[in-house]
Order: structure tokens, then sequence, then C-alpha cells
């Protein structure tokens, strides 16, 4: 089948490239609306916590419940003092170990007032290997071990969802506009450019190509005759009153000159000659229709 048919299903190219778009969109959804479960916080502030206090020669204490201060925000609790140092190494190796990606923020609160005596970005400690307040003497006393995880994914969330929304909606506007053009094909304006492959008895019309193609016979064909041929091939044995031909064919000139009419007609019927199965008829003081029904 000649290329233009295969520009003709272009339309659809939105509908038919949705599954495809949602497949290499959906890592990036997943990745978006992935959060952290309980025990996965759990159980890599636990491992943070139990890693401080051995580095402290600490290997007995017990070491208090992980708790969810709010959402996103976890601590745990530490009476003995722990080397802040090691704190960057052990948090970000138990939240690999625990598969836990969403970035955070990392504060050292004093139980007493809350007070933040230390802490840092995930960023600081991943791209220059340390983090803020390094060095520092850790202060006495008691510490929560706050991690806050940060909401990274929701920009790219929202930039999914709408590649998404606008693939599905040029997708269902191209069908709709297919299926209404169907529906109104008769009595719609004929626009010669579209990629169109029209059959009618033994014949094609190739509308892009302005061709008439009987078997092998390959005929050419003029701009005006190939929207005056298609008008009929669209409207197979209906009457098609003269002034309904003219405003279809040749309303985009202002002028409408009766006699160019069967000028073209007369035309059009040398060309078809080739193909006795169809026949362009002229109903007297009315108008003309293609006949389809001839016996080849």
């Amino acid at each position: 089948m000649p290329h233009t048919n295969f520009i003709k299903y272009l339309r659809f190219l939105p509908l038919f490239a949705l599954p495809f778009a949602v497949c290499l969109l959906l890592p990036a959804l997943e990745e978006a609306q992935r959060g952290v479960s309980a025990d996965q916080v759990n159980l890599a502030m636990r491992r943070t916590a139990d890693g401080l206090l051995r580095q402290s020669g600490d290997s007995t204490s017990r070491i208090p419940a992980v708790v969810q201060a709010k959402a996103g925000v976890w601590q745990v609790r530490l009476e003995q003092p722990f080397a802040y140092e090691q704190l960057p190494m052990l948090l970000q190796a138990s939240f690999d170990v625990y598969g836990i990606q969403q970035p955070y923020e990392v504060a050292v609160r004093r139980c007493t007032d809350n007070t933040i005596d230390l802490g840092y970005h995930q960023l600081d400690f991943l791209e220059t290997n340390a983090v803020s307040c390094g060095g520092r003497e850790m202060p006495e006393g008691c510490h929560f071990l706050e991690v806050t995880f940060l909401k990274s994914g929701e920009k790219s969330l929202f930039w999914a969802w709408t590649g998404i929304f606008w693939l599905l909606f040029l997708g269902i506007l191209g069908v709709r506009w297919y299926f209404l053009r169907q529906k109104n094909g008769p009595t719609a304006a004929v626009f010669v450019g579209e990629a169109d492959y029209l059959g009618f008895g033994n014949s094609h019309l190739d509308v892009a190509g302005q061709l008439l193609i009987c078997g092998n016979l390959r005929q050419g064909l003029t701009f005006r005759e190939t929207k005056l041929l298609r008008l009929f091939v669209t409207s197979p044995d209906q009457l098609l009153e003269r002034d309904f031909i003219l405003q279809q064919v040749w309303a985009d000139e202002g002028v409408l000159v009766g006699r160019s009419l069967d000028v073209f007609i007369s035309r059009l019927r040398k060309k078809m000659a080739a193909d006795p199965t169809v026949g362009i008829v002229a109903i007297h003081g009315v108008g003309y229709r293609l006949e389809t029904g001839k016996l080849g």
C-alpha cells in the first residue's frame, strides 16, 4: 500500500505511543512515589546507633526504640556520648543496607531542650565526604539522633503524569476527529493534500500524489480534478447537485463558474474510461452521480 496510507495513521501516534510512554515513565513514577517503610527506617537507625555506641566502647547499653516524631521525621535517643565524625558514614551505610534511597537531613538534638547541637545534609557527605560541624567536639549529655526525609520525587511525579496526560489527550483527540470525519464524510468539505488512498470500482485515487490508478495504468490529475474526483469517490452512487459540487470544489476561488464543472467532468470521464465498472452519470438539470455498480 502507498506511503500515503501509512501517513494517514500518524494521527493515532499519540494513542499508540501511550503504552510505551507509560513503560518509560513508570520507573520515574515508582521512584517519585516510593517512600520509606517504618521497618526499614527502624532497622537502619538501630544499626547506626549500635555502630556509634560500639565505636565508643559501649557494647552493652540498651538502644531505645526508634520513634516517628512526625511525618517523615524519625528519632532515636542516645544517652551515651558518641563520635559524631563516624555518624555520616555509618548512617549512609545503614540506609544502603536497607535500600533507603530518599534524601535526608540529620540533626543531633539535646534531649533537654531540643536544641540542635550538630547536623548536616546528605549531599554534604555524598559530594564532599565531609559534613557541617565536622571536627567539633560532641557535647556531653543525652541527644536525639534525628533524620528528616525530604520529598524529592514530587516534581518528577508531576512531570511524569503531565506527559501521560497529554499523550492520552492527543490520542483521544485524534481518534475523535477521525470518527467525526468519517461520520460527516459525504457532506464535509474536501481538502486535497490530505493523506488518503481511496478505492472505487477497479480503480484507486491517490489524493496526496494526485494520481488515478487502474491496474498498471497511472494517470496524473490536476489539483482541481483530484478534488472533484475525491468528492465523487467519497459519495459513491449518490446524487450530488451542481451547486453543492461547485461550492465544495470551487468555493475557494471566490467565483463559481458553472461551465467549469462540465469541462472537468468531461476530463474525468476520459481518464476513468480504463475502468468500465465506474462512471460519472449526468442527471439532467440536477447534478451528477458516480455509479460504481457497473459490470466490468
